[in-house]
Order: structure tokens, then sequence, then C-alpha cells
């Protein structure tokens, strides 16, 4: 299919048939979904014989017989189409009617008595495959066809004697339609390519030890794979062993490579650069990273955006009202002023040409599908044309702070020491007493040390206080790590210990407090903080430059959030649970479009009522799921990337829109007074399509938004 138009000649035809329902037809991605009847007289052959009546190919989906029929078992159709546009059968069609014509003007010339003659005769030639599908969509529904206008144009143009014109109209009309074809195809490989990614085969672990070759298609979970340097990644796993960077640009589209080790997770189709890898799988094939964003991009292209509605619903109008205006352009002048029928004939002729709306109908559907191509290869994963399109006209964005403005993974800022130990100390007693809990600040604690390559002791009766202290006896002493409200109550906390504290607290830092349980002496304060993420400032700042305003929701204290909002430049509200966060954005709602940033798990609630939710983190499914867009590489200014794209898509459509309606226009207006032909009105129908489908795929060369000066 070339253009948008060329899906609804198919739903029309399809939706005639007895016992077919929900037909959905999506151009981008070429697929035909339909509900068929059980026991209707209408068959899948019956379905079939009818889209290839109407000059389009088919085939199915799923390999007849394909095992259980599950995702995992679906077989491409066919192939990415490879061909040059002249191998392609339109391209054969453009070279055949150029030679045709080119020998009847050359015919025309030595012989100009026999011109109009050889003239018919490659018309009639040319205009054949035409009109057979002229016919099989009139029949099918579909009488306005493009292919009707242009036939009744060239045989009247023949009648009327102007065959050389004729000729002209049908070699440009073909010319377009090729024009458009490679236009298409370029819009649609960049999806496509996606599938080419994964690699075909594995290196599956056997039991013993051994290396078998499988289809990665056959992996299932909990199979162990080897990936070695340069291999690409046969599917969504977890390092189990080695360390190694992987370059993952084909999915996030991140340039630099990352490092991982054991227990990161890595996505499909990701290249291995430098180290082997044992690999455990964590999901199916049909289940993949690569897999879910293909199955989300063609969802989201087969959902029509509001302003593709409407000018499908305006072009369902617009071609009977210009075929009107053709009519009374040949009847009219000729019976109320005598003028001559053949001129006004035509001028009515070339009316049917300019009338047909492909440009217009392709207009949006083009520019979305640039649009949501250009943000996929950018790792910013979009669930439609409206949401495409909403996320432009925000003006207010709400951002949960852990996770989202900030890292999620507490580090050690600050080391107070007390009396005469030393700093180095504070962190070695603190961590041999946290040693085997798992709560985030002990994580974040036992890895300051590691980093600083501090030894520690030994912990010895460790114990814990619900929700307040860890307790260990270290080097024959009784010790506890515990918040500063627990320390107030049972260790001695003196106007020093007091203000700092105070002081940590105010820079946004949660304090563990180290004290002595016997003497009830405090050894030293650690100050943690949740860092914001490195690119947080420059992200609100390129926000703010757009004239969106940015607002940081948390549950966090009033402090901490204060001191991490202040460094961000970032307006604030803390203390919040999650009806509190819900009421904001409702509040923010009644003034404009709002949408919300959070990770798609413990904000579900507000990214459903934001007018867009926006998930961060690693495509995870209910990252993916929840949102109406996820951004892959969790970074804050893919936000202002995101904005921006949906800004030049929407400016595109409008660009496409105005072009198309002027073009069509202006050359209405000159057919009528005489002063264009015939093969103008082609170029301003397949001509103007084409123009408007390369200008939406210019949106593929999407540049992200620069940053802002200060704004890092």
């Amino acid at each position: 299919m070339d253009c948008a138009s060329c899906a609804g000649k198919i739903e029309t035809a399809l939706n005639r048939l007895d016992g077919i329902s929900d037909v959905e037809v999506n151009f981008a991605a070429e697929t035909l979904e339909l509900t068929l009847a059980e026991g209707g007289r209408t068959a899948v052959a019956e379905i079939e014989k009818t889209i290839r009546g109407l000059g389009f190919g088919v085939a199915a989906t799923c390999a007849p017989g394909a095992g259980s029929g599950s995702p995992a078992d679906a077989v491409p159709a066919s192939e990415p189409r490879s061909a040059r546009w002249w191998q392609s059968r339109k391209g054969r069609l453009v070279v055949g009617l150029g030679l045709l014509m080119g020998v009847a003007y050359a015919v025309a010339l030595g012989i100009p008595r026999y011109a109009d003659w050889i003239f018919a005769v490659a018309v009639l030639a040319g205009v054949l495959p035409f009109a057979r599908k002229a016919v099989a969509l009139a029949r099918s529904g579909s009488p306005f066809s493009i292919e009707t206008l242009m036939v009744v144009a060239c045989l009247g143009a023949l009648l009327i004697g102007a065959a050389g014109e004729a000729a002209a109209v049908v070699f440009l009309f073909a010319v377009g339609e090729l024009l458009e074809s490679v236009a298409a195809g370029r819009a649609r490989a960049g999806i496509k390519a996606l599938a080419s990614l994964v690699p075909k085969t594995a290196l599956r672990l056997a039991a013993d030890g051994g290396l078998c070759s499988v289809p990665a298609a056959s992996l299932r979970v909990n199979d162990l794979v080897l990936v070695r340097p340069g291999d690409r990644v046969p599917a969504d796993g977890e390092i189990l062993e080695g360390s190694s960077s992987l370059d993952e640009s084909p999915i996030t589209g991140e340039s630099v490579p990352r490092a991982k080790g054991p227990g990161a997770r890595v996505f499909a189709g990701s290249i291995n650069v430098d180290g082997v890898l044992r690999v455990r799988v964590e999901t199916a094939a049909a289940d993949n990273t690569i897999a879910r964003i293909i199955q989300l991009v063609a969802q989201a292209q087969s959902a029509k955006a509001p302003t593709a509605r409407f000018i499908e619903t305006f072009s369902r109008s617009y071609t009977p009202a210009v075929m009107l205006i053709a009519a009374l352009t040949v009847i009219v002048p000729p019976l109320a002023t005598g003028a001559d029928w053949q001129t006004w004939i035509y001028r009515g002729l070339a009316l049917l040409l300019i009338a047909c709306p492909c440009a217009l109908v392709l207009s949006t559907p083009a520019a979305i599908a640039s649009g949501l191509a250009a943000g996929t290869r950018r790792g910013l994963l979009i669930k439609g044309g409206k949401t495409l399109e909403t996320i432009g006209k925000v003006r207010a964005i709400a951002f949960d702070k852990t996770g989202t403005l900030t890292e999620g993974r507490p580090r050690v800022t600050e080391i107070r020491a007390f009396g005469a130990i030393a700093a180095p100390q504070v962190i070695a007693l603190a961590a041999a007493v946290e040693t085997g809990s798992g709560h985030p600040l002990a994580r974040a604690i036992l890895g300051r040390a590691a980093a600083e390559g501090i030894a520690v002791a030994v912990a010895t009766e460790a114990s814990a206080t619900a929700g307040k202290a860890v307790h260990a006896t270290v080097e024959g002493r009784r010790l506890a790590v515990s918040s500063p409200a627990h320390a107030a109550e049972v260790a001695t906390l003196g106007a020093a210990e007091r203000a700092a504290i105070e002081a940590l607290e105010e820079r946004g830092n949660t304090v563990a407090v180290l004290f002595d349980q016997q003497t009830r002496e405090v050894i030293g304060l650690v100050g943690l903080r949740d860092e914001p993420r490195p690119d947080a400032r420059d992200g609100v700042a390129r926000l703010a430059a757009m004239g969106i305003r940015s607002v940081m929701l948390t549950g966090d204290n009033r402090r901490t959030a204060e001191a991490i909002a202040e460094g961000l430049g970032v307006e604030c509200r803390a203390g919040l649970l999650p009806q509190d966060k819900l009421d904001i954005i409702r509040e923010m709602k009644r003034s404009s479009r709002v949408a919300m940033v959070g990770d798609g798990i413990n904000d579900a609630p507000a990214l459903a009522t934001a007018d867009v939710g926006i998930a961060m983190g690693g495509g995870t499914d209910v990252a993916i799921e929840t949102a109406d867009a996820a951004l892959l590489n969790s970074r804050v200014t893919d936000v202002a990337h995101l904005v921006a794209l949906s800004r030049a898509t929407m400016a595109n459509i409008h660009q496409n829109v105005a072009f198309a309606l002027g073009l069509k226009g202006l050359f209405l207006v000159t057919t009528v007074l005489g002063l264009t032909g015939l093969w103008i009105a082609v170029l301003a129908d397949t001509g103007a399509t084409a123009i408007v489908t390369l200008n939406a795929l210019r949106l593929l060369r999407f540049r992200e938004t620069p940053p802002v000066h200060g704004g890092h």
C-alpha cells in the first residue's frame, strides 16, 4: 500500500462482504485484522481474492499449522522488501510506459498525420492496468478513486482530441504512484529493520556444559546462552557470569556502550562488545523487548490521531464536492454563455484529476508514522497518534522524585566523626553493623566501604529493631546504626551532634547515626542522599526553555525534597501520599494540559490521571503497559525530546495539510481559467502526494533539543 487511502479502499471492500466485521488495516505495518463470523458465507479464500482484485498482495502472518498458533510460533509472511525500484511491479510499469511514450513521440514527429492514432494506442495500453483496478474498486464500494478519475480524464481527453496530453497524464500518473511507493517503503523501513536485530541463531548451553547452536526463536525462559564478543544478544535475559560492554543503540538509541556484569539485565539485539557472557533467558522470543517495541509501534500506528480522523472525515465530503464542481465546470459555461463545449470539457477533466484527496489523506498518517519511527529509534516509545499529538500541547509536567528525577539509589554523601575516631573508621564500623542487611541505606554504606577499599570487621550477634535501628557486636563493642529520632531516645545527642544532623538534613540527606549502645556515645553520622540524575537539571532547563513548568511530587520529607528541588530548579510538593499526587494533578489539569513522569509501577494512578503518562526506566513490562509513552534510556532530557518530537510532528502535519490544500486550490483556479492543463493536474495530485510523503520522512532525521546554557 502506498498511502492511507489504499487502506481505506481495502476496509471499504471487506466491510461489504457477508459475516465480516471489525476490519482494521494498518497502512504503516501493512497488516489486516478482522473478525470473521463462524459459519458465515465468506471464506478466507474470498477475502484474499477480494484484496488481490483491488491490486494488492496478501499473505498470512502465521504459517499454516504453525504449532500452537501462539505469538512465539508466528512466521513472517515475507522478508522486508529489498528490491530496487525498477524491479518492482510499479517500476516496470513506469519503464514500460516511458519506452512506449518515447516511441509514440518519435513516430509522431516523423509521421505527424498519424500522431493522434499512435498516442491513442499508447494511452490505451498504458491506461489498461489502471482501468482494471478502477473497475475493481468501483465494484467494491470506492467509485471515486484516483484510478477512476484518471481513467475518465484520459479517455475523455482522447475523445476531444488531446491524445498527446492524455499520454503525458498516464506516464506522470505512473511515475507519481512509483514515488509514493518508494517513499512509503522508506517510511516503513525503520520499524521493519527492528525485526532483523535479533540474531537467527543462539548458542545454548546444555546441562553438561556443552554448546548447541539453535534457532533464537526456540529459546525458552531459563535457558542458558553463551554470548561471545561481537555477537548480538539473542533474548532478553540476566547476566549470570562475565562482564562486558554492550552496545544497546539499536534498542535504546544510547550511543555509548554500557558496562554490565553479573545480575544486570540485557536486551535482545544488543551487541556484545568485548567480553564473554553467560546469560539466563528471561522472556520468550515473542515477548522480548524488540518484539514488544514492534507490537507497540504497530498498535500506535493503527490508532488514528484526532487530526487524521478529522482529515478522513473531511476528505469524504471533499471528493464529491470537487466532482460536482468539475461537472458544473463542464455544463454551466456552455449553457449559460454559449462557450465552446470542448474547451470546458477539457477543463472539467483536469479538475477530475485534481479532485483526488490522496495527498490530503496521507498528510497526517505519514507524519505520525515517521514521528513514531523517529522516536522508537531514540528509545522514545509512544502509544499512538493521539499521544504524540497531546504531548506537544502540555504546559506542565509533574515528576515523581525517586527513580525519575533521582537515580533511585541512595549514596553516601557526607561523613561526620566525633571524638578521636576518623571518617573511614565510621564507615568501617557502620558497614560492619549493616552487613547482611538488605535495606537500600545499608547497601549504600557497604558500597562506600567497598569503593574506598576499607576493610570491614566481622560482626556478631546482629539484630534489628524494625524501622528504627540495626545492632551488632563489632570488635567487642555493642554498636547500633539508627535514625536520628531513635538515637535521640536511646543515645546521648549533644548540641554539636544535633546541629550536625540538622545541617545534613538541610542539604537533602537522610542521616544514619552510629553510636555505642553501652556508653550511649555517638561515634559518627553518615549522610545519604538519592542523588539527582546527571541530566536532570539540564532536562528541566530544556523544558523551561520550551515554556513548560516542571513540578516535583514526592513523599519525602520537606527538607530533603526542597534541597533537591532547589538544585534542579524545579517546583516542589513534598510529604505526599498517592492520593495527594492525584489531587495535585487534577488541580493542575484545570489550567493546562499535564503530563506525569514516573516509574510506571507505584505511580500508576497518577500516570493514568494525567493527560499523558510517561514512564521512565528500562522498557519494563509494567512501564510500557501503564503509560502512554515510555523512555527506554531513563533520561530526563528525553522528556524534552519527546515534547520537541511531538511539536515537530504537528508542525509537519500542518505544513502537509496547507501544501496539499493550497496546491489543489491554486490549480483548481488556474484550470478553470484555462491557464493549466491535464498534465499539470496530474502533478497537482501525484506530485503533491509524493512531496507530502517526502516532507513527512524528514521527521526520521529528527534532532534532539539542544542543551540550555547553564542547564547542566
